[in-house]
């Protein structure tokens, strides 16, 4: 089976749906946020505010491009687009899926300070300005969008099918 790599916005459920997507298609599960945390023993808020943004992008560029995995579903991070070199290297072996969601939705789900929420982006940016400059990233890097729906069985059970459909290798 090929990587199922999970892109898309903060607030997605790439997560969720990631691991519900494992569990259907019986494979592994990498969520790119915990292998931050694991290889730092700093929260991504915590890289963000101490460290700040670029060595976090840094990091989480690095751990997407040298992360080496079979017959798994990986959460990347929202900003992962923002490597062209982790990215190149997570399409290698695997498809990348956009779990697209709505704005409006995204933004009901983030809280005021998005640093809070370990949300890569530049002092007093906002959701909408993250989401402008990352959508066409998502668009070029994706081999299939998916409408994220709401309930992370659903979606996973949405991405399954689609997968099948296209003949991908499950």
């Amino acid at each position: 089976m090929k990587n199922i790599i999970l892109i898309g916005m903060p607030g997605t459920g790439k997560s969720v749906v990631g691991r519900a997507l494992a569990a259907r298609l019986q494979a592994a599960f990498v969520d790119v946020d915990d292998l931050i945390v694991e290889k730092t023993g700093k929260t991504l808020p915590e890289i963000l505010r101490t460290d700040g943004l670029d060595a976090f992008l840094k990091i989480e560029g690095k751990i997407g491009a040298e992360l080496a995995c079979e017959n798994t579903v990986v959460a990347t991070g929202g900003s992962m687009v923002l490597s062209e070199e982790a990215m190149a290297h997570l399409r290698e072996d695997g498809v990348v899926v956009w779990l697209e969601t709505p704005l409006s939705r995204i933004s009901d789900r983030m809280p005021e300070d998005l640093t809070d929420r370990g949300i890569a982006a530049a002092p007093g940016m906002t959701i909408r300005e993250i989401y402008r400059q990352r959508e066409s990233l998502y668009a070029q890097h994706a081999d299939l969008i998916v409408a994220s729906r709401d309930g992370s069985d659903d979606t996973a059970h949405q991405v399954e099918t689609i997968l099948r459909t296209v003949g991908v290798a499950l």
